[in-house]
């Protein structure tokens, strides 16, 4: 339960706020604890429409859990105790209310007795990747939470970085192609049916070009709050069955990855994802069968998710990584060798961090060279679908200063 609560700080000052505890006494108890006088608290009460917001955790981005991490290890590494590190750097957080209570529930935990993972595991407000809660956990017991820490910071900029790089890539592409369906719908709309009434007083057959066009634009004119909704329901129910239905979402990643040129793209993202994760959690100490599993949890494919989760099995019962998964069309056969040698040689921790960093410049290379490709492509397609618009307009005036 999360309680409501206005009181007096140590310094003076008025404080409102939120604790989660299991009843009011324990959440007057945690007030206390900080040194505040409670002047009023209660349970928080949620409408309709906010209890779905307070029972689901908040979903905590790559980059603020990166700084949260980065901040954790700076003060461990400086000889700080955990339990005294964050402390500190709930400090920071105070204008963040998710973070600020969530940082408050892992620091009761830890003055209770609790180590650090369980503390992780028991608080209901954020929800942490899997991978991040184990790594955590083998990195306290094996006495090197700062490392781990330090390296799951990287990990998680890194991912931030790209997905950064990705989304201000299509940005512009995006953005024309917007502009050029818009001002196509416009033309059509509106343009084209002003100048039809003109042509109807001419009593001469039309060319197939501007009948065509005439009859696009009375099609758009008559139906376009119907093309408006069908668009939003077909986008709507898309998601919602990607979302909601696993073996569909398995067909539309494994037609993404069969896709020419942008399959190989997502396949390889995938690969280096799962490698940058899994040389992680080896270093952490983490045994092998468990990195491969919690590895795979962070792809998005879930084709490419499965295979491993399922070779995860195949080791389990003695086999290589690389001959469980070298049967399979989805997998970069490189990928499998380069697997196999970091197997045999007994280097597969710095085998994959040297696949994942390739792959990903391989991918930047290729997303870069689709980007240069797009731009002019884009012009062409807007400037060839407005001049055949005009063409067919002009076509009939061309015809009567002939005839």
């Amino acid at each position: 339960m999360i309680f409501k609560y206005t009181g007096i700080s140590a310094e003076g000052k008025r404080i409102t706020s939120s604790v989660e505890a299991l009843t009011l006494a324990e959440a007057k108890a945690k007030i206390k604890a900080d040194k505040i006088i409670i002047e009023k608290i209660k349970e928080q009460k949620s409408s309709f429409f906010s209890t779905f917001s307070l029972q689901l955790k908040y979903e905590i981005s790559p980059k603020e859990l990166s700084a949260l991490s980065r901040e954790l290890s700076m003060y461990i590494r400086s000889g700080i105790t955990i339990v005294s590190a964050v402390k500190i750097v709930q400090n920071h957080y105070k204008k963040h209310k998710k973070i600020a209570l969530f940082l408050q529930s892992v620091s009761t935990a830890l003055d209770e007795g609790k180590d650090f993972y369980t503390a992780l595991e028991t608080q209901n407000v954020v929800a942490l990747p899997e991978f991040y809660k184990h790594s955590v956990k083998v990195s306290e017991n094996g006495g090197i939470l700062d490392e781990v820490l330090l390296e799951l910071s990287r990990f998680l900029k890194e991912q931030e970085r790209i997905a950064k790089e990705i989304k201000g890539a299509f940005a512009y592409p995006a953005f024309m192609i917007a502009v050029s369906l818009l001002m196509i719908a416009f033309m059509l709309a509106y343009v084209v049916p002003e100048i039809t009434g003109i042509f109807a007083s001419m009593n001469q057959e039309l060319p197939k070009p501007t009948r065509f066009v005439i009859a696009l634009g009375d099609f758009f004119t008559q139906n376009y709050k119907l093309l408006l909704v069908a668009l939003f329901v077909a986008i709507t129910l898309f998601m919602l069955a990607k979302k909601k239905i696993y073996a569909f979402a398995r067909e539309v990643d494994r037609f993404v990855l069969k896709l020419p040129y942008f399959g190989a793209i997502v396949q390889k993202s995938e690969l280096a994802r799962f490698a940058y994760m899994a040389s992680l959690l080896v270093r952490s100490g983490v045994p092998f069968v468990q990195t491969i599993n919690l590895a795979s949890n962070i792809l998005n494919n879930r084709v490419i998710q499965e295979i491993f989760q399922n070779a995860s099995k195949q080791v389990v019962e003695g086999k290589l990584l690389s001959h469980a998964i070298h049967n399979t069309s989805y997998i970069d056969h490189a990928f499998v060798q380069t697997i196999a040698l970091g197997e045999e040689t007994s280097e597969l921790e710095n085998v994959l961090v040297n696949i994942s960093e390739l792959y990903f410049e391989e991918n930047r290379d290729k997303i870069s060279f689709v980007l240069t490709l797009l731009e002019p492509a884009l012009m062409l397609f807007v400037g060839g679908s407005i001049g055949f618009i005009v063409a067919a307009m002009l076509l009939p005036i061309f015809s009567m200063s002939i005839g």
